[in-house]
C-alpha cells in the first residue's frame, strides 16, 4: 500500500517539480514582456471567468474521483460512475456556457473574455478525476508534461511584447484543453458499455452540490482577492504584483499538496473497506510529511525573497518582495488544511465539515479584504488570505479531533520546528546584504536546505530515515 502511494507520489511530484520549473522559465520572461499591467489585466479577466468554471465543475470532479476510488476493483461499477459523472458535467457545462455567452454579449465584450471562454469548454473534456480515482497517475503526468513543454515553446516563440496579451491568453486556455483531450484515447480499456437505465444524474447532482459548497468558499478566498483588488483599487499594477507573488508561493506549495492527489483515492479505497486503522496510518504519515517539507519551504522562501525577486521578476516588481514573504506562511497553513480537508474529510464523506471550515475562512477573508485592501491594496489582500487560511486550519483540527489526535500531530512537528529555527538563524546571518543574483539565490537556498536536513538527521527523525534514507 505505502509503496503504491510512494510510486504515485513520485510520478506526481516529478510533475509538480516541472510545474515549479516552468514558472521559473516563464514568469521572468512574461513579467518583462507584458509588464505588471499586462499580467494584471489577464489576471483580473481570469478571476471573472473562473466563477463560471467553478459552476461548470460544480464539485463533480471531487465527487467523481472519490466514487471511482471506491470502485477501483469493479469495472462495471466504475463504468456506471464515469458515464453518470461525464453526462452530468456535459449538461451543466453547456448551461453555464450559455449563461456566459449572454454575459459576454451584454457586459464583457472584450476579446480576452471570448478566448477565456475555452476554459469552460475544457471542463467538459477534463477526465483527470477518473485516472486519479483509479490511481493511474503516470498517464496524467506524461501527457501533461509534454503539453507544458509545448506551452513554454509557444510563449517564447509568440509572446513578444506588451501587445501580445491576446496571444498569452490563448496559451492560458489552449494547452490545458490539449492536455485533457490527450487522455481520452486511453479511456476505453477501463470502461464497458452500460445500460441507459443506469444513468442517474440527479444522484450525482445531489451529492456534488454538497461538495460544491466548500468549492465556492475556497474560490472566494483564492480568486475573489484578485477581483476585489481590481474593483477596489482600479489598478492593474496591484493585481500584477499579487498575481506573480501568489504564483511563486503556490508553485512551492504544489510539491507538498501533490501528496493529496495520490492519497485521496487510497484513503477512499480503505474507507470503503472499513479499514480505519489504515486510514489513520496514512493520515498521520501525511501530517509528518507536510511538516517536514512546509517548514523549510516557508522559512526559506521568506529569506530568499530579498535576493530572488529583484532578478527573477525584474524592474517594477519590488512590492512583490513583501507579498512573497507574507504568502510564504500559506505554505504551512494550506499544507495542513489540505491533509485534514481533502485527504480526510472528502474521501470519508464528511464534506460538510470541510464546508463549515472553508465557509468560515471565506467570510473572514471577505471581511478582511473590505477592511484592508482600500488602505494596503495587494498587501492587505495577502494578509487577509493568510489569516483566513490559518483559521481554516484551526477549525478543521477542531472538527477532526474525535478521529485523529491533534496532540500527536503537533508532537510530531517538534523536530521539524527545531530544525526550521536553526535554518532561519543561519539564513538570517548569511542572506543579509547579498547582491541579488541567480547564483546568490541558489547558494542561499542550498545552505538553508542543507542546514535544515542536517539538523533533522542529527535529531534522528524516524520519518525521514524510514521513508527517504532507507528507501
Amino acid at each position: 500500500m505505502i509503496s503504491k502511494i510512494k510510486k504515485n507520489y513520485i510520478y506526481n511530484v516529478l510533475y509538480q517539480v516541472l510545474l515549479v520549473i516552468i514558472p521559473l522559465i516563464t514568469i521572468p520572461y512574461l513579467s518583462r514582456t507584458l509588464g505588471p499591467s499586462g499580467i494584471g489585466t489577464v489576471s483580473f479577466a481570469e478571476s471573472i471567468v473562473s466563477y463560471f468554471v467553478l459552476f461548470a465543475n460544480l464539485g463533480i470532479n471531487i465527487y467523481g474521483q472519490r466514487e471511482i476510488s471506491y470502485a477501483q476493483d469493479d469495472k462495471s461499477r466504475r463504468s456506471i460512475v464515469f458515464y453518470n459523472v461525464f453526462i452530468t458535467k456535459l449538461i451543466i457545462s453547456l448551461v453555464v456556457l450559455f449563461v456566459y455567452a449572454l454575459c459576454y454579449f451584454t457586459i464583457l465584450h472584450s476579446i480576452i473574455y471570448l478566448i477565456l471562454s475555452l476554459q469552460i469548454i475544457s471542463v467538459i473534456f477534463d477526465i483527470t478525476w477518473f485516472f486519479q480515482g483509479i490511481e493511474e497517475f503516470d498517464k496524467i503526468v506524461i501527457r501533461n508534461t509534454i503539453i507544458k513543454l509545448l506551452n513554454i515553446i509557444f510563449i517564447y516563440t509568440l509572446v513578444k511584447g506588451k501587445d501580445s496579451v491576446i496571444i498569452y491568453c490563448v496559451s492560458v486556455v489552449l494547452f490545458p484543453l490539449l492536455g485533457f483531450l490527450s487522455l481520452w484515447p486511453n479511456l476505453s480499456s477501463y470502461l464497458e458499455k452500460i445500460d441507459v437505465s443506469k444513468i442517474n444524474i440527479s444522484n450525482v447532482l445531489k451529492i456534488s452540490l454538497t461538495l460544491f459548497l466548500p468549492t465556492i468558499a475556497i474560490q472566494v478566498y483564492t480568486v475573489l482577492d484578485k477581483t476585489m483588488i481590481g474593483i477596489i483599487t482600479k489598478d492593474a499594477l496591484e493585481n500584477g504584483y499579487y498575481e506573480q507573488s501568489i504564483k511563486i508561493s503556490r508553485s512551492l506549495l504544489m510539491l507538498i499538496t501533490a501528496l493529496s492527489t495520490v492519497v485521496i483515492p487510497r484513503v477512499g479505497y480503505y474507507y470503503d473497506k472499513n479499514d480505519h486503522d489504515m486510514v489513520k496510518d496514512i493520515l498521520y504519515r501525511s501530517y509528518r510529511f507536510v511538516f517536514m517539507m512546509s517548514i523549510p519551504m516557508c522559512f526559506g522562501l521568506y529569506f530568499v525573497s530579498y535576493n530572488f525577486i529583484p532578478w527573477f521578476l525584474g524592474a517594477g516588481f519590488n512590492k512583490s518582495i513583501i507579498l512573497v514573504q507574507i504568502f510564504s506562511l500559506l505554505i504551512i497553513c494550506i499544507s495542513l488544511s489540505n491533509v485534514t480537508g481533502m485527504q480526510y474529510f472528502v474521501p470519508t464523506k464528511q464534506q460538510n465539515k470541510l464546508t463549515i471550515s472553508v465557509c468560515i475562512g471565506a467570510v473572514v477573508n471577505f471581511i478582511l479584504n473590505c477592511l484592508l485592501i482600500p488602505n494596503f491594496k495587494s498587501i492587505g489582500a495577502a494578509l487577509a488570505s493568510v489569516i483566513a487560511e490559518a483559521i481554516i486550519t484551526i477549525v478543521q483540527f477542531i472538527l477532526a479531533k474525535d478521529y485523529i489526535s491533534i496532540s500527536k500531530i503537533l508532537k510530531n512537528a517538534i523536530k521539524y520546528l527545531i530544525s526550521g529555527i536553526v535554518m532561519m538563524i543561519i539564513l538570517f546571518a548569511f542572506a543579509r546584504n547579498r547582491e541579488p543574483s541567480i547564483f546568490n539565490s541558489l547558494i542561499i537556498s542550498a545552505i538553508g536546505a542543507t542546514s535544515y536536513f542536517t539538523v533533522l538527521l542529527m535529531l534522528k527523525d524516524e520519518f525521514l530515515l524510514d521513508n527517504f534514507m532507507n528507501s
